[in-house]
């Protein structure tokens, strides 16, 4: 009888656990009640607060140096930390404490913060320049090696046409870095906030070189550390213990399920299941647009980045400038965004958005929809290619899996179909595929969105500097807008230097690599108990600084 009462007990006890254990979708446990050994009882523990976020897509690396996407960069600009990091768009120090900057604006000597990586070892001066060297290193392939170009001997090195040695990077001392420039860079701070910048923890990487690839053994320097990752399902992230700004993180856990269709992803956030829905964390599908719009729950903001379609200018039809400017000139950009995108975009008549100093105050380099100047630059393209009827090209346009980049698409092929009478296939991938199908030229038209890296026109016009640039995709190049982009690093008075840029954008509207279709705007909703989250204009969004109140 004893026995049977003893065992009754443990089962209530047991199944009270199991309870308590399930708790994980967004609740706040209960606070806990510590007592002393006197039986006196002290404050309550601090309560759990988690939250339930999602991305579209598997991340295809969540290595600093070799990501290239938003979604990978949505994680690590989360989990890892540079010297500096944007707060509402302006640069402020992180990584380091101080910084001084020579006479001739060339060398910049920072001291770094007595911070931590997740597994408690320091974060030092050798991390950083481990990690720059690795990016430059042309054994590595990082595609965004080129926005480091702005140190000393950096592009040379990762051209192969330089050493490690010459590049302007010197470990001082384990808390202090040195780096000198090639010229002086009036965004440089702001170039230190981007992923490409951040350390990595030299003595993981040395020991294994798929240390990114999987939740075990990744160590980062963040606001929080990547504690399970499953692939193609699923990422959480906890709070870092180690974090030298440990004390300002509200959030202890963050579910981020992985959501393909933006509709279900729509679904959730009305079912409660989400808690915020828009840029880096997911997509507000295009039918949903309206009803959160007479809600009251849809947010619109500025958002300094571009959609647009890249011609692949090595295939035989697309490397004809004139087919590139018809089928430029015949898409009505207005009628898209009043009818497709609906999310008060501005249309895009040139390649650098409007928002960015010292462009947009023309009315671009051509009209919107204009189908006399489309059929007249067809039927020069058709002569130079040897055919008579735009009925004999056969076009394919390739772009992501995603509802909204197929509608935009449709939109687009029944345009240049009708207007132009010429064929156009779709063609969708799954991201990494699709990815892999711009940087391999294994495609004709291909859809894509560049977000300014840093608030500069030249973060847009750079990744076109070259045919090898790892973020061209395109396979055009021109001298004298290379030549241009070189003069604009070293011209130190601000309005030459855009008068430059300006210069070089010209000539790239002229041979229209790419067709600029809209200028982004952020379009995003959160539940109501949800505290300081909303994206800057680079459409960043640092979790360090969210709450959640319910």
């Amino acid at each position: 009888m004893k026995l049977n009462k003893f065992l009754m007990l443990f089962m209530v006890l047991a199944f009270t656990v199991i309870l308590a254990a399930c708790n994980f979708g967004g609740e706040e446990e209960p606070a806990e009640v510590e007592t002393t050994d006197d039986g006196q009882t002290e404050a309550p523990v601090e309560t759990e607060k988690v939250m339930n976020l999602l991305i579209p897509s598997e991340p295809p690396s969540l290595h600093p140096q070799l990501a290239t996407d938003t979604t990978s960069g949505t994680i690590l600009q989360n989990t890892f930390e540079g010297l500096v990091t944007l707060v509402d768009g302006e640069p402020e120090l992180t990584g380091a404490t101080d910084y001084k900057v020579s006479d001739d604006l060339l060398t910049y000597t920072f001291t770094l913060r007595d911070a931590k990586w997740s597994n408690g070892d320091a974060v030092t001066a050798d991390d950083y320049a481990y990690a720059w060297q690795f990016a430059l290193n042309p054994e590595n392939a990082s595609e965004y090696a080129s926005i480091l170009y702005a140190i000393k001997g950096a592009q040379a090195y990762n051209l192969g046409e330089g050493s490690a040695e010459d590049v302007g990077i010197k470990v001082i001392d384990p808390k202090t870095i040195e780096i000198t420039l090639e010229a002086p860079t009036p965004y440089f701070l702001e170039l230190l906030a981007f992923k490409t910048y951040y350390p990595i923890h030299k003595a993981t990487a040395e020991a294994n070189p798929e240390w990114y690839t999987e939740a075990e053994g990744y160590v980062s320097n963040g606001a929080f550390t990547l504690a399970a990752w499953q692939h193609s399902g699923s990422l959480t992230l906890k709070k870092n213990e180690q974090y030298w700004d440990a004390a300002v993180v509200n959030l202890s856990t963050v579910n981020i399920e992985i959501v393909e269709s933006e509709v279900t992803q729509v679904t959730k956030f009305d079912n409660g299941e989400i808690d915020f829905l828009g840029p880096s964390f997911g997509v507000v599908s295009l039918d949903a647009i309206d009803r959160l719009k007479a809600d009251g729950k849809l947010q619109i903001a500025d958002y300094t980045g571009v959609y647009m379609y890249k011609f692949n200018t090595t295939d035989e039809i697309m490397s004809n400038a004139n087919i590139r400017k018809a089928l430029t000139l015949a898409i009505d950009r207005t009628s898209l965004i009043e009818n497709i995108t609906k999310g008060e975009q501005v249309p895009a008549l040139g390649l650098v958005p409007n928002s960015v100093e010292g462009f947009g105050d023309d009315a671009g380099y051509y009209k919107d929809n204009d189908i006399e100047g489309a059929k007249a630059a067809l039927a020069e393209g058709l002569k130079e290619l040897g055919l008579s009827d735009p009925s004999e090209l056969n076009i394919t346009l390739s772009f992501n899996t995603s509802e909204a980049h197929s509608a935009i698409a449709q939109f687009i092929q029944e345009g240049w179909s009708k207007n132009l009478g010429i064929n156009v296939k779709l063609d969708n991938a799954e991201w990494q595929v699709y990815l892999d199908k711009l940087s391999n030229l294994d495609y004709q038209i291909g859809r894509l969105g560049w977000i300014a890296d840093y608030n500069d026109a030249y973060t847009f016009l750079e990744q076109y500097d070259s045919a090898t640039n790892g973020n061209n995709d395109t396979g055009w190049e021109n001298p004298e807008y290379t030549q241009l982009l070189t003069q604009s690093k070293t011209e130190t008075d601000p309005a030459k230097r855009i008068e430059l840029l300006l210069q070089a954008e010209e000539i790239f509207m002229a041979e229209l690599p790419v067709a600029p279709i809209y200028y982004y705007t952020n379009l995003y909703v959160k539940q109501d108990y949800v505290q300081n989250m909303a994206p800057d204009v680079l459409g960043n969004i640092n979790l360090k600084y969210v709450d959640i109140t319910k």
